[in-house]
């Protein structure tokens, strides 16, 4: 790669057909992991996952238990072999490949994409994707709206302070119903 190239933060994750990314009780049972969808091909495009500290209380050390399929078992690997960064102005995150960002979010985050590598994962919560958006630091969005309306629940975007202006780069549509946009931040 490169020296000159500058990592991408993706903001990647599921949303309901009228925008929400998790239901009324955090649930997110309504997901589709489609095979189709190829997420492991996602995440041997990254090598950075950025968490807000509940996201990552939840999710940042998930491992499947043993009923989990072997396919799901190898997307946790891939995930787990990442490096970590959360997001807590209250908390030092401890762990492998965790770091914790307290303050100076945007120096931080353009100083890591400065820094050679894959692109940058943006998992989230919503509060984090609403910094990372009021800071402009989302480079591209990969949305996968899923066949569901919600009618309550986390909405994924709220609070952000200025328009952003998107072009579409890609679409795909997935036979359980799932449309993936891609844009990229102009």
């Amino acid at each position: 790669m490169p020296s000159n190239h500058s990592r991408k933060v993706v903001l990647d994750l599921a949303v309901s057909l009228d925008g929400f990314i998790e239901g009324i009780n955090g649930e997110i049972d309504w997901c589709i992991m489609d095979e189709e969808m190829n997420f492991a091909e996602f995440l041997n495009r990254i090598d950075t996952i950025l968490y807000g500290r509940k996201s990552y209380e939840l999710w940042g050390k998930y491992t499947p238990g043993n009923e989990a399929s072997d396919e799901e078992k190898e997307l946790w690997d891939l995930v787990n072999g990442k490096k970590k960064y959360v997001f807590s102005k209250t908390q030092t995150i401890k762990g492998n490949n965790v770091v914790t960002i307290s303050d100076n979010i945007a120096e931080e985050i353009n100083k890591l994409k400065k820094e050679p590598g894959k692109d940058i994962w943006l998992y989230g919560g919503a509060n984090l994707i609403t910094t990372f958006m009021n800071l402009e630091l989302i480079d591209e969005y990969r949305l996968s709206i899923h066949p569901v309306i919600l009618g309550a629940g986390k909405p994924l975007f709220t609070d952000i302070k200025q328009r952003h202006n998107l072009k579409l780069v890609d679409t795909k549509r997935y036979s359980s119903g799932v449309v993936q946009l891609c844009y990229l931040h102009q």
